[in-house]
């Protein structure tokens, strides 16, 4: 037999059970769309940088517009102060990738903070590393200017 100091300590506990069971799938959520959002940027960010490579004049001028594109392409997702780390490879010419028949492969390696996690023993923020790698003959790409 229940004394009547205890009436109503079911709902209580529930609501405790709750919202220690809420929280922790919040967070996953946030985290999943916070990774998701990542993996938009830098595919688009990747697809980008081999266009804007593969339509420069030069491999000089290719380097800075791909750089500057994946940079555009992140931030159009929200994306402003992560990492970011764009790497050009040629084949078969690997260093004149504006010759004949090269192949360009951009590869954009960035990372997104995982939310409401605080910076653990100054190791900084917990991190999720992204990246995505982008194929391009040269060729594919051409500006066509009009008169």
């Amino acid at each position: 037999m229940s004394t009547g100091s205890e009436r109503g300590s079911g709902l209580v506990e529930m609501v405790w059970l709750g919202l220690l069971l809420l929280l922790p799938l919040l967070w996953v959520v946030l985290s999943v769309s916070e990774v998701q959002r990542g993996s938009f940027g830098v595919s688009g960010a990747a697809r980008a940088a081999a266009r804007a490579y593969a339509l420069a004049p030069d491999d000089a001028a290719g380097e800075q517009r791909a750089r500057a594109v994946a940079q555009q392409a992140l931030a159009d997702q929200g994306l402003r102060d992560v990492p970011l780390e764009v790497t050009v490879t040629c084949s078969p010419y690997p260093r004149a990738c504006h010759t004949g028949t090269s192949v360009i492969t951009v590869r954009v390696a960035s990372a997104v903070d995982l939310p409401l996690l605080p910076d653990l023993f100054g190791l900084g923020r917990p991190r999720f590393a992204l990246d995505a790698e982008e194929t391009v003959p040269i060729g594919r790409y051409q500006e066509v200017t009009r008169p």
